[in-house]
């Protein structure tokens, strides 16, 4: 039997996959989860155990956790990335990392196929193919609910007549777990005026009380919480988990996909919106006016190319390498508060807050300049403006 890799999650899709390529194909699957921080040992456990009953031969998995962060998360965390100033790049992020563990996997246990069970419409086909067609170009892929323009009920009604059992309410949300968010996609993500329901979120709302908490930062990234130190991705879940009783990151993204067409998800990201944030506030107070508007178009660039599937790029290095430069003095502390669905954020704490520079503060006094050298800069700085107006008198 021929050997085929298939990037498995256990949701519908994929399980779709496992029966269709075993049963139809008569292909010998290896089911491969990549776990990128988003699950825990328990869900680890019960989609491995799926995997066995729908047919799968060998299941692995993989965790790419601690270089997701090294590699790509603390890079959207110095440059603040929000794509469209609201997704976190949850998805696009992870399956660039889930596509190359799988790739690797799939060249080293000399696999005949590689599968995935993306559809034709969105980005993740085009992350998965670009990185299989560069670290794996002599595996041939297969994509079952691409080929077949399947919806996801075409998908139900042939695991029902092949007697499969599932949670059918469930399946009708395609759901991505990971780190760095949680995508959630439906009937309603698919118009442009309906909103999820409270029961499409995969963590509920179990916290009102407000409490305030601390976010320590060292060269811009996160190395403590409330005064705990842990390592970068310790922080994330445990922020994640913090926040999400608060039912906090929630929202719906609209973009443009790599196809060019507008594409619509739902997703919660407690972790990364409250970071991203808190980073951005720390930054404003310790980065130069000039650093802070050249980090936001090479960010902005950095978070569309990891988007449209470009991570291996030589540019994106280059990025990285301006980012991580930019981060050198970003140190300190941040408070936030949290309520039921939102978060505040109460202000910082640095060495180098340049508010409290003792060159210059700014406040109603300042003994760093006085009147006359005001009235001079403001005198010479308007010289450009008054050259140009000063035409307007001969019109």
């Amino acid at each position: 039997m021929k050997k085929v890799v298939l990037a498995y999650s256990g949701g519908l899709d994929t399980s779709y996959c496992v029966v269709y390529l075993t049963r139809e194909l008569g292909l010998e699957v290896h089911t491969v989860i990549v776990n990128s921080g988003g699950f825990s040992e328990e869900e680890l456990a019960a989609i491995e155990k799926r995997a066995y009953e729908l047919g799968s031969a060998k299941h692995e998995v993989i965790d790419v956790t601690q270089r997701f962060y090294q590699d790509c998360l603390r890079y959207l965390i110095f440059g603040n990335i929000l794509k469209n100033d609201t997704y976190p790049l949850s998805v696009s992020a992870e399956r660039m990392f889930q596509s190359l563990a799988l790739a690797e996997y799939a060249r080293e246990h000399k696999a005949d196929y590689i599968a995935h069970g993306s559809t034709g419409a969105g980005n993740d086909q085009v992350r998965f193919d670009v990185a299989f067609s560069v670290i794996a170009p002599h595996t041939e892929i297969i994509t079952p609910i691409r080929d077949q323009k399947l919806s996801r009920q075409a998908e139900i009604d042939y695991l029902q007549r092949n007697g499969v059992e599932m949670s059918w309410e469930k399946a009708k949300y395609s759901i991505n777990k990971g780190i760095w968010g949680t995508s959630v996609g439906g009937v309603e993500t698919l118009t442009s005026n309906q909103a999820l329901p409270e029961s499409a979120y995969p963590t509920q709302l179990s916290e009102t009380k407000p409490s305030t908490l601390e976010i320590t930062f060292e060269k811009g990234e996160p190395v403590a919480l409330n005064g705990k130190t842990m390592s970068p991705v310790a922080l994330i879940q445990a922020l994640n988990e913090l926040a999400g009783t608060y039912a906090i990151g929630r929202d719906t993204h609209v973009g443009d996909t790599i196809l060019g067409i507008k594409g619509r998800v739902g997703f919660e990201a407690p972790a990364p919106l409250i970071l991203l944030k808190a980073h951005h506030l720390l930054e404003k107070h310790t980065s130069s006016r000039w650093q802070l508007l050249h980090k936001d178009y090479i960010a902005n660039w950095y978070g569309t190319l990891m988007h449209e599937a470009q991570y291996l790029d030589p540019v994106m290095r280059d990025m990285e390498a301006f980012l991580t430069s930019s981060q050198e003095r970003v140190s300190g502390k941040v408070f936030v508060t949290l309520k039921p669905y939102q978060f505040e954020l109460q202000g910082i704490e640095s060495k180098y807050d340049m508010m409290r520079s003792k060159v210059a503060t700014y406040g109603e006094e300042n003994d760093a300049w006085d009147g006359r050298d005001a009235k001079g800069f403001i005198k010479i700085f308007s010289n450009q403006l008054r050259i140009h107006s000063s035409f307007n008198d001969e019109n």
